[in-house]
């Protein structure tokens, strides 16, 4: 069944802000696709750092929290990773115990054409 998010503040982050992904990018631009997937799958059970969007996102969480029948703040992880790179950042969001269950996972695409899904685009 599909949440309708007309009532909440939906977050979209994407997962370089959520954690410290700077190492893993440089492999990206320096060496490509092929090995910054190699790279995320032979880490995948390594915990990633915070990121400068990590403290936003745990303290909106934090109003949940507040009011649990009431759930009003819906974050989002807007990822160009496909799934198997990013089971890396799952198992930190897991580690860290954020309540993010939502994501796209563009496989390498642009990010726009999923944002109706989650009303991110005006007249969605």
């Amino acid at each position: 069944m599909q949440l309708n998010l007309k009532d909440y503040l939906v977050v979209g982050i994407s997962s370089r802000a959520l954690f410290d992904l700077e190492e893993e990018n440089r492999i990206f631009e320096e060496k490509g696709l092929q090995e910054y997937s190699k790279y995320q799958i032979e880490h995948e059970n390594d915990i990633l750092k915070p990121g400068t969007g990590f403290q936003l996102v745990k303290s909106l969480l934090r109003i949940n929290s507040l009011l649990p029948e009431k759930r009003k703040i819906e974050i989002i992880i807007m990822s160009r990773n496909s799934a198997d790179t990013s089971l890396r950042i799952f198992n930190s969001i897991e580690h860290y115990g954020l309540d993010i269950t939502r994501a796209a996972l563009a496989g390498g695409a642009g990010i726009a054409p999923y944002l109706t899904a989650f009303n991110g685009v005006p007249g969605s």
